[in-house]
């Protein structure tokens, strides 16, 4: 229960129940538009977390408000500064949102394939977001990101950053941001299993090694060269307030920074000892051979340090030229276990306060310490001198040259309160001014070029012809720097005009993305436009229970078309989106009803006309009860109910056809859509890669589809070969590995290149070239990818020549002897002992076998056509438009045909258990298909 108070505590009021602890937050003056709005992150009576805000004087039902739609995760609601981040899982990945200055949320956007395990957000200072994210493969590191002002678009800043559990299993992450200094980092970064310390200036986009001291404290000298040898620090941060941990460093002393580490190649445990440095990390003094605690007073004008032991102290140690040189002083006369040090309020005093205790019988002691004394008189204009910041001789730090002032190391004289800089300068805009923007990625000559999954001109996919858009240049400036001028102008995103575009990558959605809903209640369905002319276009509704609504722009439908369901069924609902230049459809085939995480269609790729190929639904996890299985053949809208997970079907005319099922477990229903080209006869050829692919493969779909599309380009350009000829399909699991198809299609002239002959000259071509390691592709800066054959497998192959009346006589004498050892075998196979057993152990392996051309995830929708390309066939953003009805005969995978079940008005009344349902009466039904024992086969995802 959360209550407040505004009578300093003598009257409480109830505000919420059911409050996750340390997860409620009351606005801050200046971030909330109300000063006494409280945040908060409350379980539902289901047992679902919602986030809430309310006024605190008033916290009742009606004066509510949820600003995220739906649930979200437990323990997942931050706020911070003008950030609010909510975390939400679906399909077993986290989806991170913000919100900027209380703004709608956004999904956060990563990299495509960072698939985040775990995400911290690290700072929100200076109007942007410094998070650490977990990535798929990593276990002990964390990447740094750092977002745009909306905190949406994130770049990459380090990656393999260390992290450790705290004590309480809390993750730390080695980062630590210097007070005084915006934009100046310390990281430990794990490199082939060492930790370095890196440091940064410019928020993360450049990072350098620390360069170790010249001598040690005896003054010997130091042999340490980079980049074999550096300085390495730990940059724990203590949570006791009363010791100050491994780093230190105050606003008011913006230059000097005392931590403790170690020289050598990598961060170690051992030889520890504590280091200086006055000028903000360009260089480091070596100042103890054992950690202490160091204290600032007087604006970092006197330093304290105290030895870290477990043994009783009387001494401690004062430096008042930023530590250059130590004088040793005595606080008490007899021997304290020292507890912890604390300083007066404010970092001009000279007062600090030491606790502890004699013995571990005795009471607690306290020893105030005043350095007062010390100093005679108060610093003047003379006693001080200026001091540039700068990164190893580079004067301008985050566009801007800064100027401090700092006491003279010689001068002994009290400070005052903090002045802070002196002065600060804009300098003129440099490349180093610039990171990546995202969706690119920085190469070795320092240019920002497209990452391979990210298209440039998405970004003008959500405008209207007649509106303009930001046209990034592959770089953004670093948030809160001040420079000015120079190459601003040239890296600066570019407004440019909308193109006008027709309707493409439709989608309708549920709000809460379900495809279940209950029976009169409101359904909110979202539509969903990838690209197109949003303000100039016409969207129609079919919610499939006799009511259409029609909308005259995309606009209109942005909080979503609610529709109430009065009856129980499934209802294809169909999306029509229209405008002067094209238009594009989608289905939505939804369960009004009274839940299974993931469902893969798995089918060939391509298949060859008449053949009978089995499809699989393959679920995640693969027990979870009794399963229902709808299924859709093109555009058949009366579905084929199941209980098997595998259905055998051939298709009789060539083109494309689609294939959809949905499979319900109790009210939780999943569905995938997958298209089949069919054609009389084509070539496959199984490819291979380097092996050094595998590390960067997190072997989901969409990486595999990126994957492909990028091999067939790199296919196109070693071959010349047109890439209507061409379907690459990267397969699941590891080791990585593709089937590279070889097609016939229609040319523009009509001429249907489709003999055997065509196909045989097309793989002698590309078999050439992958034998000569001439086509590659570059996954990412540094790592490229060699593309090999593996074996070359065919369709049946038509022999349409006219002259074969010899072969045709081969034949069939090969067929008559063939038949005669045939018939012999079978005469005395009682005779022959384990010819019996052979042949079944055969049988059972040739139907264990899995054609080259088997399938084991999808290609996106294409429209369908007597013979397509493989643009086509790839382009999963075409609308549908079938121009021929496909021929599929749907078997049982036991025994004969499957019968086809009506939905009947009995069926819409049964709520729950499949075993429920009754078909009409005139239907035939074989015993085996509702039999509970269903096959389910499971394949690698």
């Amino acid at each position: 229960q959360l209550f407040s108070s505004v009578e300093f505590g003598r009257r409480w009021l109830l505000l919420h129940e059911g409050v996750t602890p340390n997860r409620f937050y009351w606005s801050m003056m200046g971030n909330g538009r109300e000063p006494d709005l409280v945040h908060l992150e409350a379980r539902t009576l289901d047992g679902h977390a919602q986030y809430i805000t309310c006024k605190m004087q008033n916290c009742s039902e009606a004066t509510r408000s949820k600003p995220f739609p739906g649930y979200i995760d437990h323990n997942s609601l931050i706020v911070q500064g003008d950030y609010v981040f909510v975390q939400l899982t679906s399909g077993g990945r986290p989806h991170y949102y913000v919100s900027y200055r209380r703004s709608p949320f956004a999904q956060m956007k990563l990299p495509k394939y960072s698939l985040p395990k775990d995400m911290h957000v690290i700072s929100t200072d200076e109007n942007q977001v410094f998070a650490a994210v977990q990535e798929w493969n990593q276990n002990d590191t964390y990447n740094l990101y750092i977002s745009d002002t909306r905190g949406i678009y994130f770049t990459l800043a380090l990656e393999n950053v260390k992290s450790s559990q705290g004590l309480e299993g809390n993750v730390m992450i080695d980062l630590y941001e210097v007070a005084g200094i915006k934009g100046m980092f310390l990281a430990n970064k794990k490199i082939d299993n060492q930790v370095k310390t890196f440091i940064t200036y410019n928020k993360g986009r450049d990072w350098s090694l620390l360069q170790a001291p010249h001598t040690d404290l005896r003054g010997n000298p130091i042999h340490c060269l980079l980049p074999y040898c550096s300085l390495h620090l730990h940059l724990k941060v203590s949570d006791n307030p009363y010791t100050s941990g491994n780093i230190a460093s105050r606003d008011t002393a913006p230059s000097i920074i005392v931590a403790s580490g170690n020289i050598g190649t990598e961060l170690s445990d051992n030889d520890i000892s504590m280091f200086v440095t006055s000028d903000a990390g360009n260089t480091w003094r070596q100042i103890f051979e054992e950690e202490h605690s160091v204290l600032y007073l007087d604006q970092g004008g006197v330093l304290v340090a105290m030895k870290h032991t477990s043994l009783p102290i009387r001494h401690l140690w004062l430096s008042f030229d930023e530590g250059r040189s130590w004088s040793k002083y005595s606080f008490t006369s007899l021997p304290l276990f020292v507890d912890g040090v604390l300083g007066e309020p404010g970092e001009e005093t000279l007062i600090m306060t030491v606790f502890g205790h004699f013995s571990h019988r005795s009471e607690w002691q306290l020893v105030k310490v005043d350095y007062k004394s010390i100093f005679d008189r108060r610093c003047a204009e003379e006693d001080y001198r200026p001091w540039q910041l700068h990164s190893q001789g580079e004067a301008c730090i985050m566009g801007a040259k800064r100027i401090y002032r700092k006491r003279k190391s010689e001068k002994k004289c009290m400070q005052g309160k903090y002045a802070g800089a002196m002065t600060s300068e804009p300098c003129v805009c440099t490349e180093a001014d610039f990171d990546c923007d995202y969706g690119y990625e920085r190469h070795s000559n320092g240019q920002c070029l497209p990452a391979f999954w990210y298209n440039p001109s998405s970004l003008s996919k959500d405008c209207s012809l007649g509106q303009s858009y930001l046209n990034s240049t592959g770089y953004r400036k670093v948030v809160s720097n001040n420079c000015t001028d120079g190459v601003r102008e040239r890296y600066t995103a570019k407004p440019q005009q909308c193109p006008g575009k027709p309707p493409q990558g439709l989608r309708i959605v549920t709000a809460d993305g379900r495809l279940t809903a209950e029976q009169g209640h409101n359904v909110t369905f979202l539509v969903q436009l990838e690209e197109g002319d949003l303000q100039r276009s016409l969207i129609q509704v079919d919610f499939g229970d006799g009511i259409a609504v029609s909308y005259a722009n995309l606009s209109s439908t942005e909080d979503g078309i609610k529709h109430i369901y009065q009856n129980v069924g499934i209802f294809r609902v169909t999306v029509l989106v229209e405008n002067s230049l094209g238009s594009d459809s989608a289905v939505l085939y939804l369960h009004v009803t009274c839940p299974l995480e993931h469902v893969h269609l798995s089918l060939p790729f391509v298949t060859t006309k008449n053949k009978e190929i089995n499809a699989t639904a393959v679920l995640w996890p693969s027990q979870v009860g009794t399963l229902t299985y709808v299924w859709w053949f093109g555009n058949n809208t009366e579905p084929l109910i199941t209980l098997e997970g595998s259905i055998t079907f051939t298709f009789s005319v060539e083109g494309m056809n689609t294939i959809t099922v949905q499979v319900s477990a109790g009210n939780t229903i999943l569905q995938d859509t997958k298209t089949i080209a069919v054609y009389e006869k084509f070539q496959s050829l199984r490819l291979s890669f380097s092996p050094n692919l595998d590390d960067y493969n997190p072997d989901i779909p969409e990486w595999r589809r990126d994957i492909s599309r990028v091999v067939k380009r790199a296919l196109v350009e070693a071959t010349d070969i047109s890439s209507k000829h061409i379907l690459v399909a990267v397969l699941p699991g590891l080791p990585t590995s593709a089937e590279l198809f070889i097609l016939p299609y229609q040319d523009g002239t009509g001429e249907k290149k489709r003999t055997a002959a065509n196909l045989e000259q097309i793989s002698e071509t590309l078999i050439q070239k992958l034998n000569q390691n001439l086509v590659h592709f570059e996954l990412k800066p540094g790592v490229r990818i060699l593309v090999h054959a593996a074996h070359l497998t065919a369709a049946p192959l038509v022999d349409l020549t006219p002259s074969h009346s010899g072969s045709a006589m081969l034949m069939l004498l090969s067929v008559v002897f063939v038949g005669l050892a045939v018939f012999v075998i079978y005469k005395f196979k009682r005779k022959i002992p384990g010819l019996n057993i052979y042949a079944q152990m055969q049988n059972e392996k040739d139907q264990e076998m899995v054609s080259p051309v088997s399938q084991r995830e999808s290609i996106p929708n294409v429209p369908q056509s007597e013979l397509m390309s493989p643009e086509q066939l790839v382009d999963e953003k075409l609308e549908v438009h079938p121009i021929e009805q496909p021929q599929a005969t749907v078997q049982n995978p036991r025994k004969g045909n499957a019968t086809k079940v009506v939905w009947t008005e009995d069926f819409q009344k049964a709520c729950g258990s499949p075993r429920d349902f009754k078909p009409r009466p005139r239907a035939e039904v074989f015993p085996q298909l509702l039999s509970p024992r269903a096959q389910k086969k499971s394949l690698p995802m």
